[in-house]
């Protein structure tokens, strides 16, 4: 059976992110019937692009990618929801012919509620690091996360939308909390006008309990959209370079809860990181098109270098393998070169060795070990190349940013 026939695919970058989960996500609800996307981990940090063979452009954050083929979203209790960026979105959606944009979207009650304090407090922190900064979107996902996680019984969930006293109060928490440990955070508006916001918001949306994901995906095939990459999760990537989400199949298996599913990594032909931590193959002389990346005011540059295949190695083994892997970009692999191991010191790394799960000092290490590590390479980058040096079929192979420049290998 293949990962890409009649039944539920985890979509996951094995990479730093920025692969082309979108434009992925967009080939498969074009090719069969999707009943969902479910969006399963962060929020509105993403940012996959999706352009049609009509020429329409969307930059994806927290709508699922299917939007443009009519397939609803489903937003799982494991995003960070920001209302203000959802309204954003769909605005634009509606604006490149999207009818009813927010009849396409259901919301889990227990999503994480991001608020304007969060976002405002993970850019103080940003600017406070100076040259060490992690390479944060600035957007607050990961202080929303934080806060969460210190003071649980504060944290605003997207059920409270409903539930306007427990709302205020929780909103109040995270103003004074934040205020109190980072000073003046700089935000301009009210408390009661976030408030009246997020009322809004809830009487727009469909809010729902857990029930729904079952019934949903009892209904036929979903796609599952993950965001970001292997190499930035919280607890497998290179600490502190990394984000506040779990990023490999994990929470998506959760949702499944025992059904069945394909497991579909994502590869550029060569790889990339947005902003800073280690990307072993970088090489300034690469020069590639990049009409939908560039330099962020809080991720900082975007960097390209040739295919690291031990990083992808090591991503692959960490999440349980995969089914198979789409390879995009491959349009532009003149001049990729596969980097086969890693020289460090006088010996030469073939294997990243995954260290115990949750064990953030040896992935510091790991950090410390790949900002001092060469590449060594081997051959051009093909997809029988990378198939045979992850041990893993190519599936979908893509030469450009539209559903009609993939193929089925």
């Amino acid at each position: 059976m293949s990962v890409l026939d009649d039944r539920h695919v985890i979509v996951v970058d094995l990479g730093y992110g920025d692969a082309g989960k979108g434009t992925v996500v967009d080939f498969l609800c074009a090719g069969r019937p999707v009943h969902a996307v479910i969006r399963f981990n962060g929020g509105a940090q993403a940012a996959h692009n999706v352009v049609t063979s009509d020429g329409r452009h969307h930059t994806f954050s927290q709508f699922g990618s299917g939007t443009l083929r009519g397939v609803p979203t489903h937003l799982s209790r494991f995003l960070v929801v920001d209302p203000f960026a959802l309204a954003v979105e769909a605005d634009h959606l509606a604006a490149i012919g999207v009818p009813a944009v927010w009849d396409l979207l259901t919301i889990d009650a227990g999503a994480l509620l991001a608020t304007p304090w969060h976002r405002a407090a993970n850019r103080v922190r940003e600017r406070r690091r100076g040259d060490d900064r992690h390479g944060s979107c600035g957007v607050g996902v990961g202080e929303t996360m934080a806060f969460a996680l210190a003071a649980p019984d504060d944290a605003p969930r997207v059920g409270d939308c409903l539930a306007p006293d427990r709302l205020r109060r929780r909103l109040a928490a995270v103003r004074d909390r934040l205020t109190d440990e980072l000073g003046d955070l700089g935000v301009s508006a009210p408390l009661d006008a976030v408030l009246d916001a997020y009322r809004a918001f809830a009487a727009t949306v469909s809010i729902v309990d857990d029930s729904h994901l079952g019934r949903l995906l009892d209904r036929g095939p979903c796609v599952f959209e993950g965001a970001q990459g292997v190499l930035l999760d919280e607890w497998r990537g290179w600490h502190p370079y990394t984000t506040w989400s779990t990023t490999t199949f994990d929470n998506a298996l959760s949702l499944l809860d025992g059904r069945g599913a394909g497991r579909l990594g994502v590869l550029r032909g060569y790889t990339v990181r947005h902003g800073p931590g280690p990307l072993v193959t970088e090489d300034p002389a690469l020069e590639r098109p990049e009409p939908h990346n560039g330099f962020g005011r809080w991720q900082g540059a975007f960097r390209s270098g040739h295919f690291d295949t031990p990083a992808h190695a090591y991503a692959l083994e960490v999440c349980g393998g995969a089914d198979g892997i789409a390879l995009t970009h491959l349009d532009a692999v003149d001049g990729i070169r596969m980097a086969t191991g890693y020289a460090v010191d006088d010996t030469i790394l073939r294997r990243l060795t995954p260290g115990e799960p949750g064990d953030l000092a040896y992935q510091e290490k790991m950090t410390a070990l790949l900002l001092t590590a060469a590449p060594v390479y081997g051959g051009p980058v093909s997809a029988e190349a990378v198939a045979a040096a992850l041990r893993t079929p190519v599936v979908l192979e893509s030469f450009g940013p539209t559903a009609a420049d993939k193929r089925l290998a």
